[in-house]
């Protein structure tokens, strides 16, 4: 008689472990996808119903300019496609609606492809047309994501043709994860800038080594952890699919942290700085800067400050935006006297003297610069990146 092939308890195990694993992973991915969704909608969309486009550029640098129409449909465009890959995407790997709606799951799919490889074509359009932060190492990174997501695409559509539904399967999946790389890229940023000891990241000018290796890690590192899933789940052992669900249960665990720092850093600020029907008042000082120097934008803060309150948004993130983007510029001494504007504004607020003591490390004031993170320390024990950068200042 044919002996039978028995599963050990151990191999069945991790073939459990790893299942709970991408479950777990693919959830987080769906809440993210959500979160994020809902922030590009509301950040992009309220603006556009108001009429008000120059808010775009809270989200994205250059987003609008004023007498392009081409180009800021091309960012419209890019944006708002961006909405629609992510639900797509999402609705793509959800495993019920493969096998009760087939034909949805086609079509579907293609939609997604082809707004993958016409997303990926004005994102690079934007960058090599428009501009954005980061340096030339970042800005190749983001390119060599745009064409990962054109070959992906092509290949997923290709064997689909073929009828190869395994190659298929698996493309799709690389496909998912590039695209879904601005999901990653601002989980990994966020999670570098809270993370203990940190941040490792300068906000000011967005760059370091730490931003040029989110450039490439943002999506090979999700590429590397895919490709060890699927060996794991079709050739490996049992000591593989334990490690391989460790990994993945690990990294899902840090994009929990990296989702939940981005959400209360960066979607929540922007979402409710669109949803307010008030003038930034960053946006109007930094086009009198432009026109007529900060002399005149501070003047400007302080008649419109005591004749029109309510219609212009004083807020303490509005000048310490600005600051920051003054400073991208490399305009350090407008950078710190808006800056100082706000501390004048909100002395008890311990970010604003953070954001002043950054200015002034940056503009190689380390006198000035100490004094302002010493009183952010001050107004906040538990600011870990004032200390870290006391610590550093101390040893120049």
């Amino acid at each position: 008689m044919p002996s039978a092939t028995l599963t050990s308890p151990a191999s069945t195990a991790s073939r459990k472990a790893l299942k709970a694993a991408a479950v777990f992973w693919f959830a987080v991915m769906c809440l993210g996808q959500l979160l994020f969704a809902a922030a590009i909608a509301l950040t992009y969309g309220a603006p556009a119903l108001r009429g008000d486009f120059s808010r775009w550029n809270k989200g994205t640098p250059h987003g609008y300019v004023a007498g392009e129409p081409f180009s800021n449909a091309v960012v419209g465009i890019h944006v708002f496609s961006a909405v629609l890959i992510i639900l797509s995407g999402t609705l793509q790997l959800v495993p019920a609606l493969r096998s009760r709606f087939p034909r949805f799951h086609r079509w579907n799919g293609r939609f997604y492809m082809v707004t993958a490889f016409a997303i990926s074509l004005a994102g690079i359009y934007m960058i090599l047309g428009r501009g954005t932060v980061g340096t030339f190492a970042q800005h190749l990174g983001q390119l060599l994501d745009a064409a990962l997501i054109l070959t992906f695409a092509v290949m997923a559509w290709r064997t689909a043709l073929a009828r190869n539904f395994t190659a298929h399967r698996r493309w799709a999946l690389r496909l998912y994860l590039v695209v879904s790389a601005s999901l990653f890229v601002r989980a990994i940023t966020f999670l570098a800038i809270v993370l203990p000891g940190g941040p490792y990241i300068n906000i000011a000018t967005f760059d370091g080594a730490a931003l040029i290796i989110i450039s490439y890690a943002q999506y090979l590192v999700p590429l590397a952890l895919l490709e060890l899933y699927l060996r794991a789940q079709t050739r490996g052992g049992t000591a593989l699919r334990f490690t391989t669900a460790g990994v993945l249960t690990l990294s899902t665990l840090g994009l929990i942290l990296g989702i939940g720092a981005t959400t209360l850093g960066s979607w929540t600020p922007k979402v409710r700085a669109a949803l307010d029907p008030r003038i930034s008042i960053a946006d109007t000082l930094s086009a009198t800067i432009a026109t007529s120097g900060t002399d005149a934008a501070l003047q400007q803060y302080i008649h419109l400050k005591a004749t029109a309150a309510t219609t212009y948004n004083f807020d303490e993130r509005e000048l310490n935006d600005l600051g920051y983007q003054l400073l991208r510029k490399n305009q350090f001494s407008d950078a710190i006297r808006i800056l100082q504007l706000n501390v004048d504004n909100f002395p008890s607020s311990a970010n604003v003297y953070d954001s002043l003591g950054e200015a002034y490390a940056d503009a190689g004031d380390k006198l000035h610069a100490i004094a302002s993170y010493t009183r952010s320390v001050q107004l906040n024990p538990r600011n870990q990146g004032a200390v870290a950068m006391l610590k550093k200042l101390s040893e120049r």
